[in-house]
């Protein structure tokens, strides 16, 4: 197993060698201009390897997509100040009624570690873009609160986000519907939420 795939592995990070670090080690890629497609050409060796290789090819190309939208994402969020995990933290407290909620359960929405929470917390209020307060349901609990700042922030970023698509702009509406729909099916298999 480990013949055809690190083949195609190390052929993959050879020409990953370009890529440069920005914030939180997200790799912003130039575009490798290859002449051929490499997960294509690993899910080639696989198939003559190991036998089926549409779930390997898949599961590579997600995986490699993941890292697109986020560099994509991140570099159009840079002028904001933003990565888009502190995005994604900043719209959920702008979605809450309040502005406010326990970090707990900021966690929990985001499907992040607690220490990503703390952590992606601490950078936005250094920015004064959230502010921490006590929870007065939970003596022992902490809220973070979005600030006039941080809402204006999440407007501004909002309507950059959603003129590029979200980095997905190349898709028609119909092909995000499809894709939405084959990504949820993963993520109920995975017990993200329950449907009915």
């Amino acid at each position: 197993m480990a013949g055809a795939w690190s083949l195609a592995a190390e052929r993959f990070a050879r020409a990953d060698l370009v890529a440069r670090r920005v914030a939180y080690g997200v790799a912003v890629r130039k575009p490798l201009q290859l002449p051929f497609d490499p997960i294509e050409r690993a899910a080639s060796i696989w198939e003559r390897r190991f036998g089926g290789a549409r779930a390997m090819a898949a599961v590579t190309s997600i995986m490699r997509a993941q890292q697109i939208l986020i560099a994509e994402l991140d570099r159009s969020l840079r002028p904001h100040g933003l990565t888009f995990a502190r995005y994604e933290a900043l719209v959920l407290l702008s979605f809450s009624r309040t502005g406010a909620l326990p970090l707990s359960l900021i966690g929990q929405r985001l499907m992040v570690h607690p220490t990503s929470v703390t952590n992606t917390i601490d950078r936005l209020e250094r920015q004064g873009l959230v502010q921490r307060r006590p929870n007065p349901d939970d003596r022992r609990g902490t809220l973070a609160e979005i600030t006039p700042a941080g809402r204006d922030a999440v407007k501004r970023a909002t309507g950059e986000l959603t003129a590029s698509g979200f980095g997905l702009g190349d898709y028609a509406a119909d092909e995000l519907e499809t894709l939405f729909g084959l990504l949820r099916t993963l993520r109920v298999a995975a017990g993200d939420f329950v449907t009915r």
